[in-house]
């Protein structure tokens, strides 16, 4: 289908970028990597009379070290994090969870501030960044304010951002200690989505227990959400397959699991549990 008429913008910085929001605040919509909303539009899902292209914007594509944190621009494709050798050392969660993203074409042109910003439900990124317990950075004609994960995925495509704002970078607390990570998921098998997807970050003390974990699922319900009731009881173990069996079966506490073609609510619910077992497995065996 072709999309409805729209005025098309092309900033050269993130200051014109707010600048062009702030005289449109009804009728924009920001594009970036183009996934998600060039489809919506195509299927006229999305009719935004004015287009603004952050693409051109090349100090938004950027991964930094900075004060203890790991700094990622809003405009750095799934290609930059999947291929950086330093997260691989210092974060290997984002290039893992990077590498699991469509295909070679998606990870080239997609963003990671592109994906957030959709808050698409059976997204990759957002698992990962609730995991980690990323920070948001937005900024807006009024300035700058900063969302936790956590806070930042309101519900189904839907974000904390307000009219205005545009996510500019993400930040992450360099992992330290004995951590380990890693991203798994049950793949959609045209689309690549995650039927079911589970990102983990734990650490270990010194005896070889779980000091703390962070666990973020998606695609079972309605937005990514943090697996609190897996937290609490994985924390404190010494990460033995019996505790970690049981602290995954909480995997789906207090959650509304989705029931679509790909897997019924039942079977959605058996492998959130199986999966969090298998990646929470994975990262013990790395925390080392």
């Amino acid at each position: 289908m072709i999309p409805a008429q729209f005025d098309y913008l092309t900033p050269n910085s993130i200051d014109e970028a707010v600048g062009l929001l702030a005289q449109h605040p009804d009728e924009a919509k920001i594009l970036a990597g183009g996934h998600s909303l060039i489809p919506a539009m195509k299927l006229r899902l999305a009719m935004p009379q004015v287009l603004i292209d952050i693409g051109r914007i090349k100090d938004l594509a950027y991964i930094r070290e900075e004060g203890g944190q790991i700094r990622i621009g809003a405009m750095t494709t799934h290609y930059q994090l999947e291929s950086s050798d330093r997260l691989r050392e210092i974060c290997p969660l984002l290039p893992e969870c990077a590498a699991q993203i469509g295909d070679v074409q998606v990870r080239n042109k997609g963003t990671i501030g592109g994906s957030l910003a959709h808050s698409d439900p059976a997204g990759d990124w957002p698992a990962a960044i609730i995991a980690l317990g990323a920070e948001i950075v937005a900024v807006s004609a009024s300035g700058e304010r900063v969302i936790k994960a956590d806070d930042f995925f309101v519900d189904m495509l839907t974000t904390a951002l307000v009219p205005g704002e545009i996510l500019r970078e993400i930040r992450i607390v360099t992992p330290s200690g004995r951590f380990g990570q890693s991203y798994m998921k049950v793949p959609q098998p045209a689309s690549g989505f995650a039927v079911v997807g589970v990102a983990v970050h734990l650490t270990r003390d010194s005896s070889g227990a779980c000091q703390s974990a962070g666990i973020g699922i998606t695609g079972v319900a309605s937005k990514v959400y943090r697996a609190s009731g897996v937290e609490q009881a994985i924390t404190g173990s010494g990460l033995d397959e019996q505790a970690v069996t049981a602290a995954a079966a909480h995997a789906t506490d207090g959650v509304s699991v989705n029931s679509d073609l790909y897997a019924s609510e039942a079977y959605r619910r058996h492998l959130a549990q199986v999966y969090t077992r298998r990646a929470i497995e994975a990262a013990a065996s790395r925390a080392k």
